[in-house]
């Protein structure tokens, strides 16, 4: 399959994935991998490249559900708001952001495929959201009113790069929220906790079914 195009990665997306309800925010569909190994090595296979990293736009990740409970939950956060989703993976945080009525969200991923499922997941939604494939990680945020970033520490380094990053944002005025379910590299030292939850998650991914999952801010 040709995935080298975007339509290429919509089909492939299509073909690999089913549009199902989201376990802790029913009320949003995305289109979903049931089993990451094999989707992980399509991709491998499409792309012509070994040693990719998991297929994260495939999967509701815990941090993410959380978020975009939280958010959904509370829309006065973004309501009339420009918001900015880092590490976006499947667009499930930035289309709970729409539905709840931001102004506009820009969703921000590297992957090549980010871009494909994000505009399907928005458009099973019934939602427009920006997307860029920068690494917003390269300069300060562009400006938002908040920012928004789910399930973004799974390493050490990277953790620390985006959190150092999130905290310009809140320097510059933004709200700052972040979905994390207890990765070994989240620092909740000088964070708020807003929310926790039980989500619903597969073993596919985490070592719990369910995973105790909270939001934080940075006061």
């Amino acid at each position: 399959m040709i995935v080298q195009t975007l339509e290429g990665r919509r089909a492939f997306i299509a073909d690999n994935t089913r549009l199902l309800p989201t376990p802790h925010a029913p009320e949003l569909v995305l289109h979903l991998a049931d089993e990451i190994t094999p989707l992980w090595k399509l991709t491998e296979e499409a792309l012509e490249e070994i040693g990719l990293p998991p297929p994260f736009w495939a999967f509701a990740w815990a941090g993410g559900q959380a978020l975009a409970r939280y958010v959904l939950d509370h829309p006065q956060i973004v309501h009339g708001k420009t918001v900015i989703d880092f590490a976006t993976g499947s667009g499930i945080v930035a289309v709970a952001a729409m539905k709840a009525g931001a102004k506009s969200v820009l969703a921000a991923d590297i992957d090549v495929f980010c871009e494909a499922a994000v505009a399907m997941n928005a458009e099973a939604n019934g939602v427009e959201i920006a997307f860029t494939d920068a690494n917003l990680l390269d300069a300060p945020p562009p400006p938002a009113d908040v920012l928004l970033a789910g399930d973004i520490c799974y390493e050490g380094p990277m953790a620390a790069a985006v959190m150092a990053w999130l905290g310009k944002g809140r320097a510059a005025g933004a709200t700052v929220l972040v979905g994390d379910p207890g990765r070994t590299y989240f620092p909740k030292d000088g964070l708020e906790k807003l929310a926790e939850y039980q989500v619903p998650t597969t073993r596919e991914l985490e070592d719990l079914a369910i995973k105790r999952t909270s939001v934080w801010t940075l006061p």
